[in-house]
């Protein structure tokens, strides 16, 4: 293996694997990324997502620092309120039951105004999030459950950005260049064996940042993880997001961490195909469930639908449909809240039924016991607490009563017509469990040790997120961490650390 021209090698070529090679460089390293998928489908999950990110803020002049392009009628009819580091604190332990591991918690949020203010100096554009996360009550739109940014043309639009500044600032990326394996000198990683053009060569290399992304387009490792059933789930993303970068690490006695029968799956198209298809993004998913009920193939709802925004609860419900008869769902609306669906329920690919009587309905519900639905519905209707206001804005308290199982906000009586109802399925977004990291991005070794010369950041590091994770958060640890990996490995070169 001829030395390298390169100081540090990044696996993977995703949000945070080019957060990390923009770091790195800014750094002083001489920085190639290898990209396993063809140029034009490159970016793993990161060109698949909507392109949310969540970060802390204090209000609007914090907002201006990420969007200097704000109108001044955004200003003025919009409602930015605040997600401040304590609010941030608050979701992440919460949804993760108190388990997200306490120091890398503190990193994430501590850095990510910091982090998304870094990206927007690297050439990533940000826009409000105004289709998806805010309302118009009273004239003026006002944003909900802390997440209010997203980046301009989705996740495509923020993977070009990043290509386009690596590109720019002279880092190389090699597509079609898949990673085999990590070459050690026995203590320190030096290099990556990789197939590239049909050919197996190695790339010897000063260090090599891990950010290839989870294992859940494997198959095999989703039922070997996760465990039955899982093999049926739809991939939301990329294909190519196979777990090999976790594997190559613990290949060398890399510590695993975090929660490896976990997963981010959300309610999904129920004939979506069977990886993420980039024509269509992030419209197969359907979350405006809260505004109505889902039934399973017995007519009978299994989710307490408005337990919470769906920004805290999307990423656990599809592991609840992929436990149901059948594996798949239908989610059940009238006209009352058809003007609050998202845009993904008006593509052309969706299975959708309508009728005008919900006994009509029943009968066009493909899977569904159409008695057990009607007595689901009868049920569900009469205990609607419509004493209290509706507001899509906030949690409103308007909740059933009597119910085995309750709807705690945002229950509507289902008594207009037209009724419309969506099939859905499980999409899987990406695996909790992975490597273990410092605070610095380094991999630790079963030793509990840093292995030299190795670090990691993005979906493939674990003890981040467990059993569920708050809207937009995948994004912002990935840049947060991608951003600390690449700091971390030039220092390292330098004799730093």
């Amino acid at each position: 293996m001829a030395d390298s021209q390169y100081d540090v090698v990044i696996v993977g070529a995703g949000n945070a694997a080019l957060c990390a090679a923009l770091s790195a460089e800014e750094n002083g390293a001489k920085v190639l990324v290898l990209e396993c998928a063809p140029e034009d489908v490159s970016g793993g999950n990161s060109r698949f997502t909507a392109g949310a990110i969540r970060f802390a803020y204090n209000g609007l002049e914090d907002l201006q620092a990420v969007m200097p392009d704000l109108t001044e009628t955004e200003i003025e009819t919009t409602d930015f309120g605040t997600y401040t580091e304590d609010q941030f604190f608050d979701d992440m332990f919460r949804v993760t039951q108190h388990r997200t591991d306490p120091d890398l918690c503190e990193v994430l949020v501590r850095q990510s105004f910091s982090t998304i203010r870094w990206m927007r100096e690297k050439g990533v554009r940000f826009v409000p999030i105004y289709g998806r996360q805010a309302f118009k009550v009273d004239g003026k739109f006002k944003f909900w459950g802390g997440l209010t940014v997203e980046a301009w043309g989705g996740g495509p639009g923020l993977v070009d950005a990043l290509i386009g500044s690596a590109t720019k600032r002279g880092i190389d990326v090699w597509y079609e260049a898949r990673a085999l394996e990590l070459i050690t000198d026995g203590s320190a990683v030096t290099g990556v064996k990789i197939r590239r053009k049909g050919k197996i060569d190695e790339v010897a290399a000063k260090s090599v940042i891990l950010a290839a992304g989870g294992f859940q387009a494997s198959t095999e490792m989703r039922t070997r993880y996760l465990g039955p059933n899982w093999d049926l789930a739809k991939v939301r993303g990329t294909p190519y997001n196979t777990g090999d970068g976790i594997r190559m690490a613990m290949e060398i006695g890399a510590s695993s961490a975090g929660n490896w029968s976990g997963c981010h799956a959300v309610g999904w198209e129920r004939n979506a195909p069977e990886f993420g298809d980039l024509a269509v993004g992030d419209g197969f998913q359907k979350h405006s469930y809260p505004f109505g009920i889902i039934v399973n193939a017995n007519g009978e709802r299994f989710v307490d639908e408005g337990a919470d925004f769906r920004n805290y609860t999307y990423a656990k419900y599809g592991r609840e449909v992929l436990a149901q008869p059948g594996h798949f769902a239908w989610q059940i609306f009238d006209k009352k809240t058809l003007h609050l669906l998202r845009d993904e329920y008006r593509i052309r690919e969706v299975t959708k039924v309508s009728a005008d009587t919900i006994e009509e309905l029943a009968t066009k519900l493909e899977g569904v016991d159409p008695e057990g639905f009607i007595a689901t519905v009868k049920a569900y209707n009469e205990a609607v607490q419509t004493d209290i206001p509706f507001n899509p804005n906030v949690k409103d308290g308007r909740a059933t009563k009597g119910l085995s199982l309750p709807k705690s906000n945002w229950a509507n009586q289902l008594t207009e017509a037209p009724f419309e109802a969506y099939a859905i399925t499980c999409g899987i977004t990406f695996t909790f469990g992975g490597l273990r990291i410092d605070t610095d991005a380094k991999v630790q070794s079963t030793d509990y040790t840093p292995i030299p010369g190795l670090f990691a950041a993005g979906e493939m590091v674990g003890g981040i997120f467990y059993n569920n994770y708050p809207g937009g958060t995948g994004l912002m640890n990935g840049a947060v961490f991608g951003k600390i990996a690449g700091k971390s490995a030039a220092a390292y070169i330098g004799g730093k650390s």
